[in-house]
């Protein structure tokens, strides 16, 4: 039987709610949050949508990495099980879009020449570039993160708990009701065999149930 690479195996699925260029006129406005999202979850879901509606945004993309670049030792399933998990959670609501360039292109992915790819493919868009405070106290370790805040304006949404932003790089914070989620520890409970109703949409948790994800986490 042949094998097919990720990316030929990718070619061959169908995704809903894509990212595509804009069709209306005059400036488009995409917020962009990263991650593995391994899984998605609620607290992923809640921030896009406060910084989507009140930015007044016209879509927030929901972009999976290939291989995170500032965390080594983070491991993840396969792509398309991560890919898959983001159009089930973002499904139904027309302001979220998946966007799966990372994955597609591979290997590690630096977010200044993602944003140089997206402006470059979009020139009528301006990019709002989603963070939380953990990731905007290390701005500083970024791969060319002076260039990277002139060609994206930088989002930041606090999680409970988490100190305050002390860097020196404009950011523009935005106030969200929070949930006290992490990937992390929802892995574990699958592991675990314990509950993750109402912590990540029903309809992933269906997907980890069918295709036994986390089910061998350490």
């Amino acid at each position: 039987m042949e094998t097919l690479s990720l990316e030929a195996l990718l070619d061959k699925m169908t995704f809903t709610q894509v990212a595509t260029a804009a069709t209306t006129s005059g400036r488009h406005r995409i917020g962009i949050m990263g991650g593995t999202f391994n899984p998605p979850h609620l607290g992923h879901l809640l921030m896009a949508e406060q910084v989507g509606t009140q930015l007044e945004l016209d879509e927030v993309w929901f972009m999976p990495t290939a291989q995170p670049p500032h965390a080594e030792e983070k491991q993840t399933i396969e792509a398309k099980h991560r890919l898959r998990m983001v159009q089930h959670a973002i499904k139904g609501n027309p302001l979220f879009k998946l966007q799966p360039y990372e994955v597609f292109k591979g290997g590690k992915n630096y977010t200044i020449e993602t944003m140089r790819h997206f402006l470059e493919e979009f020139p009528q868009s301006d990019f709002y570039f989603i963070i939380g405070t953990d990731s905007a106290n290390d701005l500083h370790t970024w791969q060319e993160i002076d260039e990277l805040v002139k060609l994206v304006q930088l989002v930041g949404v606090r999680r409970p708990g988490e100190p305050p932003y002390r860097g020196k790089y404009p950011v523009l914070w935005v106030d969200s009701p929070m949930v006290d989620l992490s990937s992390t520890e929802i892995r574990l409970r699958v592991y675990l065999e314990q509950s993750i109703r109402y912590q990540v949409p029903e309809n992933v948790a269906d997907y980890i149930k069918r295709h036994k994800l986390y089910m061998n986490e350490q």
